[in-house]
């Protein structure tokens, strides 16, 4: 027994305490020790997959099923090298999220039941990377969504918005599940077996039809478009540790399944699949940015931001597949090299962000950027963390999501697409919609953390606000410094995520730095990247101190700036003004709503006494796509209630006609 074994049985055992505390204990020593012990089967998880992904192999765990007529394999959990890169990401994540839920959760996610669900929720998604089976990895997906759901509903008996929300959310991950389960009905139809090692050979159309069905269910989890919808409806309400996980986490379970497909499953597919993957993919990262860039809910910001980043990493894959089928393998592998490096920065910087809302919301009540301001001074820990998180999220230097980016766009860059004409048209566009996506990002994060966290607080609930526990400042600034730590090491970094996609071609550059020696392209060093950002932030920091002691501040009183001091926080930008170019340029696809309400004073009509605006953008696939859907979904039940009246003469003769055409069909 080695590793692998022994941190795959902690794993269990950890989660199988933290649902026993939660059962047994309340109060603070629930939220202590349910949170602890899910934090430990995090880390049991995240040493699981960090001894895995470093080639580690293990007999794993074994458990034999025995069905009557039916050939089933026997459910294993042992991951491979790419499994045990997701249980890594997977374990880091459960465990900031739950050391941030100790000091965190309350009310209903405080109870035996919120805890219970997060470690239903964390052993799920911890297990899923480690299935060698259908049935096992089907389990444990279900056990994922199952812990997420509950989560979800914390707070049904107080919000309606959490129960609307859980009803989109729950009917999204049955959907992702039914399709999964469609698309490994195939492969086992196709190969007679349950287990993933037997699925080799199967030709069209059945690999196709697989295909189709295995990454449709996984890119609803995933949270692309157009199956993104339930992601703005359940992060804005699920409790923010929750969030955190599920964001950074369990969508990631999406982009696993379908590197699964892709390059174990059904590794020699057509040229069309690898399309379909960047298509997808880009239009996934824009829409996504598109509608964060002018969100005033921070949460909801998050959400879709988090498509835009799956959107990134799914391109990333296809771009790979499709320049391997092109014969350039050296700019493949560093494109799905560049997918796991996106996956892992957006799980740092991510969990970081959901944390930072969470603690805002936990201190002001607010998540209404509108509504905020002024943290700086009053949360310095949790503006710190959340500027980190925002500079990751912008890919500015020298955070991972920097580094992820830029080896993305090195892979685009020096394709060679004169050799196919495929690659001839599908290259340029991607290389665009990725700048314009990095682009957007900048200007969604700066305003997220200049509007939320600079200037005057807006309302008295910002400027009463106070600084966060020592469990939830301990898991923000865990993860930020996972997001500039990341930054830091591209090299032994991408170094040890190449195994897991079988891909060569990379090499360091002394310690930390990272060389594409298949591309002739080489990062600058992030240490000397650091230092030279040190150094000309505190050229600043002197010049500002310098100006500071020979213009002392001063506190005036004026009715209008007029270039000088603003008194006022009405004075300010906000989330909303700050966003309005980009929703008049993009109002096409944004479909922003927009109403202004003035009043006048009774006995002058001429005159304004109060004006008020407001702005609301909506989802355009959701209205034009589900929510017609629906509609005709609760006619048709509305027709098919009628059918249902209480007469048991009806019922007879609906069961005759069942009985006439069974017989009709058996006699033929």
């Amino acid at each position: 027994m080695n590793l692998v074994d022994v941190g795959l049985q902690a794993t269990i055992g950890l989660a199988a305490v933290a649902i026993l505390a939660a059962t047994v204990l309340r109060g603070r020593a629930r939220n202590v020790l349910a949170g602890l012990a899910v934090a430990g089967s995090g880390l049991a998880a995240a040493t699981t997959g960090l001894a895995a992904l470093t080639g580690l192999a293990g007999t794993g765990l074994w458990l034999p099923v025995a069905l009557p007529g039916v050939a089933v394999d026997p459910l294993v959990l042992a991951p491979d090298r790419l499994g045990g890169f997701f249980m890594l990401l997977a374990g880091l994540v459960i465990a900031l999220a739950a050391i941030f839920g100790i000091g965190y959760a309350h009310g209903a996610a405080a109870s035996r039941t919120g805890w219970t669900g997060f470690a239903l929720f964390a052993i799920g998604v911890e297990l899923v990377p480690a299935a060698q089976d259908v049935l096992s990895f089907a389990l444990a997906w279900e056990l994922m969504a199952l812990g997420s759901t509950v989560l979800l509903l914390a707070d049904h008996a107080s919000r309606a918005a959490v129960r609307e929300a859980t009803l989109w959310y729950a009917v999204m991950t049955q959907l992702s599940f039914l399709l999964l389960l469609a698309g490994f009905g195939v492969l086992v139809a196709a190969d007679g077996g349950t287990s993933f090692a037997r699925v080799v050979g199967i030709g069209e159309p059945v690999a196709s039809l697989a295909f189709g069905l295995l990454v449709a269910g996984f890119a609803t989890k995933a949270g692309l478009v157009p199956v993104h919808v339930w992601l703005p409806r359940a992060h804005p309400e699920a409790p923010s540790h929750a969030s955190a996980a599920m964001s950074a986490a369990m969508v990631k379970m999406g982009v696993y399944g379908i590197l699964l497909v892709t390059l174990r499953l059904l590794p020699y597919g057509p040229s069309w699949w690898a399309l379909v993957l960047v298509f997808i993919g880009a239009i996934s990262a824009l829409y996504g940015i598109l509608q964060a860039s002018v969100q005033s809910d921070l949460k909801r910001l998050l959400a879709y931001s988090t498509t835009e980043n799956v959107g990134l990493i799914v391109t990333a894959i296809g771009a790979g597949l499709m320049l391997r089928q092109a014969g350039q393998n050296a700019v493949a592998d560093i494109a799905l090299v560049a997918a796991l490096l996106l996956a892992i920065s957006h799980a740092a910087f991510k969990t970081v962000l959901f944390l930072g809302a969470g603690a805002v919301l936990h201190a002001t009540g607010e998540r209404d950027l509108d509504a905020l301001g002024g943290l700086a001074s009053r949360m310095p820990i949790t503006s710190l963390t959340f500027g980190v998180g925002a500079l990751g999220a912008a890919a500015l230097p020298v955070t991972s999501g920097f580094v992820a980016e830029w080896v993305l766009l090195q892979a685009l860059i020096h394709a060679d697409a004169r050799s196919d004409r495929l690659l001839a048209v599908v290259i340029p566009i991607t290389m665009g919609v990725v700048a314009l996506t990095i682009g957007l990002g900048l200007l969604t994060f700066v305003k997220a953390s200049g509007v939320g966290f600079l200037a005057r607080p807006r309302t008295p609930q910002a400027a009463a606000a106070r600084e966060v526990g020592f469990t939830e400042r301990l898991a923000m600034l865990a993860a930020a410094g996972l997001t500039i730590g990341l930054g830091l090491i591209p090299g032994p970094l991408s170094q040890l995520l190449a195994g897991a996609v079988g891909a060569r071609g990379l090499a360091t550059s002394g310690w930390t730095g990272l060389e594409l020696a298949g591309l002739d392209a080489v990062m600058l060093d992030p240490v000397a990247l650091t230092a030279l950002t040190t150094v000309m932030l505190a050229g600043v920091l002197v010049v500002n101190g310098i100006a500071a002691r020979r213009h002392p501040r001063r506190e005036v009183d004026l009715a209008w700036g007029c270039g000088g001091e603003r008194t006022s926080a009405r004075m300010e930008y906000n989330a909303t003004s700050y966003s309005e170019p980009l929703a008049r340029v993009f109002g096409a696809s944004l479909q922003t709503r927009r109403s202004v309400e003035i009043s006048h004073p009774d006995d002058a009509p001429l005159l304004v006494s109060e004006m008020a605006f407001s702005q609301e953008t909506v989802d355009l696939i959701e209205q034009k796509v589900y929510e017609p859907a629906a509609r005709w979904t609760q006619r048709f039940g509305d027709l098919a209630r009628r059918l249902q009246n209480g007469s048991i003469h009806r019922y007879l003769g609906f069961s005759f006609a069942a009985l006439l055409l069974v017989l009709i069909l058996v006699t033929r």
